[in-house]
């Protein structure tokens, strides 16, 4: 059963809270699987596992995927990373150099991703 879709407009509003230093564990919870699935419709694929613990993880890229124990191409971050990083506050080569994000494998590189476009302006602010 495949998992249902964040709606736009609860996503959007979630990213929003937090881009404000309004958030609280829910609206981040929110936030960072919003931008995940987002991510997962920008980049579609199975060789890079984005992980944003304890919130969510997503399967993106094209090219070889995995089918059992840790993929070979891993990006790891905490929600507050993901959500800089998604929204375009933090560019990816500064949280790599920061070591905000842990990345391995020749895939792991999600610059080309990076800031994801979320604002729907047909959506109230």
């Amino acid at each position: 059963m495949a998992k249902a879709k964040i709606a736009a407009i609860v996503g959007e509003a979630s990213i929003r809270k937090e881009m404000r230093g309004e958030g609280d564990r829910d609206s981040t919870a929110l936030a960072t699987r919003y931008l995940l699935q987002l991510l997962a419709e920008k980049a579609p694929g199975h060789s890079v596992e984005v992980r944003v613990p304890p919130f969510g993880a997503v399967q993106v890229v094209g090219g070889p995927g995995h089918t059992r124990g840790t993929p070979p191409n891993v990006v790891e971050m905490d929600a507050a990373t993901w959500i800089a990083l998604a929204t375009g506050a933090l560019d990816w080569a500064a949280a790599i150099a920061e070591a905000r994000v842990v990345a391995s494998g020749t895939r792991a590189d999600l610059s080309e991703f990076l800031p994801i476009s979320w604002e729907n302006p047909a959506l109230p602010a």
